[in-house]
């Protein structure tokens, strides 16, 4: 269930909103008037967003790469050239 709250909580009751995002792990919704305004959440939160947006857009250039045509690296090759690398 979403967490929502009223714009005045973010001015009045900041150190409660952030509390909030941190305990539950999942944004606060703030509303302006009754209506959707902007959304609160923890780094943590924000920074796994970020990887999954990376990943997703890699999957999606995999895809694209692979709907094309081009063949890849297989799994077992590249660990064995990054492995070489270390060395």
């Amino acid at each position: 269930m979403p967490l929502i709250r009223p714009i005045s909580d973010l001015r009045n009751r900041a150190m409660e909103i952030s509390e909030l995002c941190h305990k539950e792990g999942q944004p606060v919704f703030i509303t302006r008037n009754g209506k959707g305004d902007m959304v609160v959440m923890s780094l943590a939160h924000y920074e796994r967003l970020q990887c999954l947006l990376e990943l997703y857009q890699k999957l999606g250039e995999a895809e694209s790469l692979g709907a094309s045509g081009e063949q890849g690296i297989t799994h077992e090759k590249l660990m064995k050239k990054l492995k070489e690398k270390i060395r």
